[in-house]
């Protein structure tokens, strides 16, 4: 006797999946839909794997923790912070030391924006929500990592720096425009 054959859904049919399966052995991954640079039509999608080991707002999206508005969110506030940081300049060792003065390069209208932006996220989170949205997207940093370095070791000091970062994604959110305020 045949067997009915199954109809696939239609949205897994215009997804392809180009994910690797020999990952090294402490990848830390998560699956993310994304367009496809190989499309031939506009719109399609395909399924990649993204590295969260690093990325703690990466890691909190791919695991429902926080919703697509305060990750947005919180890449355009790092995204600002790569615009308005200047690192420190590269010293060559094996060159002779003349005077050390360079020109300054000139400040860029990009960067003088990026600037205003993070001023006016630090007035609306408060040196405290700052600090710990700097601390989290920035440094890297847990919420035990954070909770150690202001000397509190507690899970309840834990819970209440995760709840508190969830308070200040939500005010990114609103401030680089990706959700509106509530009624």
């Amino acid at each position: 006797m045949a067997r009915a054959k199954r109809n696939k859904s239609y949205r897994l049919a215009k997804i392809h999946d180009r994910r690797s399966h020999d990952l090294p052995r402490n990848a830390e991954v998560a699956e993310v839909e994304v367009d496809d640079p190989l499309a031939l039509e506009p719109g399609e999608k395909i399924v990649t794997l993204r590295s969260i080991r690093n990325d703690p707002l990466g890691r909190l999206h791919s695991h429902r923790q926080i919703d697509e508005a305060q990750y947005q969110g919180g890449r355009a506030f790092q995204n600002d912070w790569e615009k308005a940081e200047r690192g420190p300049q590269a010293v060559d060792p094996s060159r002779e030391y003349v005077d050390g003065a360079r020109t300054r390069e000139p400040v860029t209208e990009a960067q003088r924006k990026a600037v205003l932006r993070l001023n006016r996220v630090e007035r609306e989170l408060g040196a405290d929500g700052a600090a710990l949205v700097h601390a989290a997207l920035i440094q890297g940093m847990t919420m035990e990592q954070v909770g150690q370095l202001r000397g509190l070791h507690s899970q309840r000091w834990n819970d209440y720096f995760s709840r508190r970062l969830r308070e200040c994604l939500d005010r990114l959110a609103l401030i680089y425009g990706f959700a509106t305020e509530k009624r």
